[in-house]
């Protein structure tokens, strides 16, 4: 262990210890943070912190220091809070000054109450995120943070669960606890709601259990609640998150990775309900809004726990081979990546032989996919997103697992992705687009809500003879704009939001796509395996993990490189293009051009190149040349199906 247990197990200890120090008007609040700060840094201590992607929250202690990798799925509105309230001993009339930071429940002796006119209290305010786990995250992430943590949970742990089973007293116990509550602090509870604490009357804290029945008995619902995941089949804990500082810098869909302090306290629940039962005396219209709110953005805290955020970090992707930060100016520093790429050559031939297995012998189909997975958005010009690069990879078999098993070869590669099938019954009933319930207050998920560098695999060879109806010609017309503009236009029902998006689109088809794309490269198998799945398995199981390991680090760190054409570059490039026009003006037009720019970039890039030399230059240009001839047969062997 790194250092000592307390600021792990008991981190509110620590934040008491410098709230009392320093008092109220001193910046005690910083010290906290750069204390923090520190123990991160000693002896790899942010793989001691236990971390709510991997430990059942039920493990976890409450009040406990916890990680938590996520994106943003909403932003609820800023909250009050006591940032500093005074208690008052209702015998020796003793007044205690406490923090409310870091808290949804007021620390309140037996015998004290909470003087809530008092001249001391401070009201403060903090931004409340909804977040989930990152959408598509891929099996070999997930385990490879978890092989990396230290955290185990164990008897010896600190956040081990004190026990599983209540005996009747402890039942007693907890029938009673919030009757006590009530009675204590009636008058206390409304006045603490407003400053975004709740007050509890006594110190015990009661343990929180993840029993599907109790939290539909804290929501008086008939279904299990909402999660709001992007995509179908996720697992993980949803937070509610509080953040204190710089929460302007964070918008939604951003990946982070936090460190805070676990609220599950039991306590959250109870108090909701009863602020439900107290809305039945307000106006019966205004009462469905009030609960349906209350319902989506207060569940209970053993369904949906809480964090207090200390210290935030977007990242930049989730590849947890690589060192978090890859800025420009560090990675060109960075001993890991620089010695990489001195052996990035083998690396890219090993992956393209991978791939050629992949695609049923292509390897110039494995070429275009390797352009492909290194392709990001680098920058935008008016609304034009620049190295965007869509594949189209037609020719694929219909109603094959070839598809199918192809996702999964990618699944292999890169850190997030998803297969949408596209059926003429997802299409249709499907929800692609996030909206805004103005009833609950909450952005609710679509299947389009992905945070950036994700990889969105369109299975078209699914698609049958049918009809689309309204949703299925919206979700169309989403997915084309997804693709042409890389946004995604949020429904808020009076207006659409724009939310600019970063994802990598591969579209499988048997003849042209019905979605727009910007290359399309026709497969032609040198091969057909009798058994799809077989092959697919024996080309996993031959490759060793180091090397899909290296084929990892390879594809995620080559989208972080920087690029740039010299002016002698450019002018022959421009000179090229002329020269070409002059053979055919016809069919080169300045679309074609853009295309040989991206193809050259990436293929630029694949090979560790940050700058274009004549070389790759006309390696692009062949590359495009055969892509095209190959598209030309296909048409004259099937006449109009491309």
């Amino acid at each position: 262990m790194p250092c000592g247990e307390d600021w792990l197990s008991q981190p509110l200890g620590i934040v008491q210890g410098f709230f009392a120090q320093n008092g109220v008007n001193s910046d005690w609040e910083k010290k906290v943070i750069e204390y923090f700060k520190e123990k991160l840094k000693e002896n790899n201590a942010p793989k001691w912190v236990p971390s709510l992607n991997e430990v059942p929250l039920h493990y976890l202690k409450p009040n406990s220091f916890v990680k938590f990798r996520c994106m943003i799925q909403d932003m609820f509105d800023p909250e009050f809070y006591m940032g500093v309230y005074e208690t008052v001993n209702r015998n020796t009339k003793t007044r205690v000054l406490h923090f409310g930071k870091y808290r949804d429940v007021a620390e309140c002796g037996p015998q004290q109450e909470v003087d809530v006119n008092s001249p001391r209290t401070t009201t403060l305010e903090r931004q409340t995120f909804y977040c989930v786990p990152v959408p598509g995250e891929s099996t070999w992430v997930k385990e490879a943070y978890v092989n990396a943590n230290q955290a185990r949970v164990s008897p010896s742990t600190s956040y081990t669960p004190s026990r599983h089973k209540r005996s009747y007293e402890d039942d007693e116990d907890m029938d009673l606890q919030p009757n006590k509550q009530k009675d204590q602090h009636a008058g206390a509870r409304q006045a603490g709601s407003v400053g975004g604490l709740q007050w509890c009357g006594e110190p015990k804290r009661l343990e929180t259990e993840a029993s599907t029945g109790q939290q539909l008995n804290s929501l008086n619902l008939s279904s299990p609640f909402d999660l709001n995941f992007p995509l179908p089949g996720e697992n993980g804990p949803a937070c509610l998150v509080k953040v204190y500082e710089d929460w302007d810098c964070f918008k939604v869909n951003d990946i982070l990775e936090l460190y805070g302090i676990l609220s599950v306290d039991p306590v959250l629940s109870i108090l909701n309900n009863d602020e439900r039962d107290a809305s039945s005396l307000l106006d019966p219209m205004e009462c469905t809004d009030t609960a349906e709110e209350q319902r989506v953005h207060s569940p209970p805290a053993s369904l949906v726990p809480r964090i207090h955020v200390v210290l935030a970090q977007k990242l930049q992707h989730i590849n947890p081979l690589l060192p978090a930060c890859l800025n420009k100016e560090e990675s060109k520093t960075c001993k890991f990546v620089s010695g990489f790429m001195s052996e990035l050559s083998p690396v890219r031939a090993e992956l393209l032989g991978f791939l050629t297995h992949a695609l049923l012998g292509d390897s110039l189909a494995a070429e275009y996919l390797i352009l492909h997975l290194i392709s990001t958005v680098y920058t935008r010009r008016d609304v034009l997103p620049l190295g965007k690069f869509t594949v189209n990879l037609s020719g694929c078999p219909r109603n094959s697992t070839f598809t199918e098993h192809l996702y999964r070869i990618i699944q292999h590669l890169v850190p997030a992705s998803f297969r949408l099938q596209m059926t003429l019954e997802n299409m249709n009933h499907l929800k692609f687009i996030p909206h805004k319930d103005y009833t609950a207050n909450r952005l609710v998920s679509g299947l389009l809500q992905l945070p950036s560098n994700t990889s969105l695999v369109i299975d078209e060879t699914l698609l049958e003879q049918g009809q689309l109806d309204t949703p299925g010609v919206h979700n169309v017309a989403a997915l084309s704009n997804l693709i042409t503009w890389q946004k995604v236009d949020y429904d808020f029902s009076y207006h659409q939001m724009e939310f600019p998006c970063n994802i990598n689109v591969l579209i499988t088809s048997e003849g042209r796509s019905l979605l727009p794309a910007d290359c399309q490269i026709h497969l032609q198998p040198q091969l057909i395996p009798p058994n799809m799945e077989e092959y697919m398995n024996s080309l996993l199981s031959t490759v060793l993990p180091s090397v899909l390991n290296k084929f990892r680090i390879y594809l995620t760190l080559l989208r972080f490189l920087d690029y740039s054409i010299s002016d002698e570059i450019t002018k022959a490039v421009e000179d090229d293009f002329v020269e070409m026009r002059k053979n055919d003006p016809q069919s080169i037009t300045a679309d074609d051009l853009h295309q040989l720019l991206i193809v050259a970039r990436f293929l630029s890039l694949s090979a560790g190149q940050t700058t274009l030399s004549r070389e790759r230059w006309l390696r692009a240009k062949q590359l495009e040349s055969l892509r095209r001839t190959r598209l030309q047969q296909q048409k004259c062997v099937n006449g109009n199906e491309l």
